[in-house]
């Protein structure tokens, strides 16, 4: 369905397919964790906490164990000492990558306007 079909008939956003997207990938880490992993899968939780900066620990452990419930980050751990973890995009999320190369897209349009 398109934006077009609901137009005049939402009555709460969450019952739309744009509603559902937004719970799934918004707020302010979700499509910058989703990013860093396309680029460069599998990650180490420290390493993807080094690649964000300003994201606490505690904010990067809910927004992967949240990603990892919607289906959309694969969390592979390793039984040895330290404990290792490697996350990774999901098929479903790799089908969100056109969308996120078309916001690339835009950016790189708009940026400087």
């Amino acid at each position: 369905m398109s934006m077009a079909e609901y137009r005049g008939k939402v009555k709460n956003i969450q019952d739309t397919p744009f509603g559902y997207t937004v719970s799934v990938i918004g707020g302010k880490w979700k499509m910058v964790i989703i990013y860093l992993l396309a680029e460069n899968q599998p990650v180490r939780f420290n390493d993807l906490k080094r690649q964000i900066g300003t994201i606490t620990y505690k904010t990067l452990s809910s927004h992967l164990k949240e990603l990892e419930a919607d289906g959309l980050v694969n969390r592979k751990e390793y039984p040895q000492v330290p404990p290792k973890v490697e996350y990774s995009l999901t098929d479903k999320a790799e089908t969100l990558l056109p969308v996120l190369e078309q916001l690339c897209e835009w950016g790189e349009k708009n940026q400087n306007n």
